[in-house]
């Protein structure tokens, strides 16, 4: 067997995996969101966010598995992760407001057409919640005003919810 037809085994391989793995996330992540009553939109933004860092992971692997040396790929992947961990952890960057719009997708019992209040030192913000993006919270306020906070800064602020609370399902 030549390089080459390894190399095109190899990217066969790897494309049925990620179908696969596509197909198994999204199962699981339709359960979960299923579970706990989330609405369309979250559910596509989140499938939107797998399917970024997924295609992020095949670019890396095929970059490998095309003869990028060894040498340069282990230079390459200590300089994504670095860069990756620096954003992650950097509070206005934009992956920091991807990954905090994902954890209030997953773990604020927040909904849409919701009232709320942003508590903060100098100034609160309340008023209807409008929408939740990968980078902002929009909030409507008593004058209809649309008021846009990153979805970093909402992270670290207590939100008080008026009104309907989601209630979690849970397994007896």
């Amino acid at each position: 067997m030549t390089a080459l037809e390894i190399q095109i085994i190899e990217t066969i391989v790897l494309g049925i995996v990620v179908i696969g793995v596509k197909l198994i996330t999204q199962k699981s992540v339709n359960r979960f969101l299923n579970r706990f009553d989330f609405d369309l939109k979250r559910k596509r933004i989140t499938q939107r966010i797998i399917n970024l860092f997924l295609t992020i992971f095949v670019i890396i692997i095929l970059a490998g598995i095309w003869n990028i040396k060894r040498d340069e790929l282990i230079v390459f992947f200590t300089s994504v992760i670095t860069v990756l961990g620096i954003a992650f952890f950097a509070q206005w960057s934009i992956l920091s407001n991807i990954t905090s719009s994902l954890i209030l997708f997953f773990n604020h019992p927040l909904k849409i057409g919701q009232n709320v209040r942003v508590l903060d030192k100098e100034f609160d913000i309340e008023g209807q919640l409008i929408d939740i993006s990968f980078f902002f919270m929009y909030i409507r306020d008593q004058e209809g005003n649309v008021i846009t906070i990153p979805t970093s800064v909402v992270l670290q602020k207590t939100i008080v919810s008026k009104g309907k609370a989601r209630r979690y399902k849970t397994e007896d």
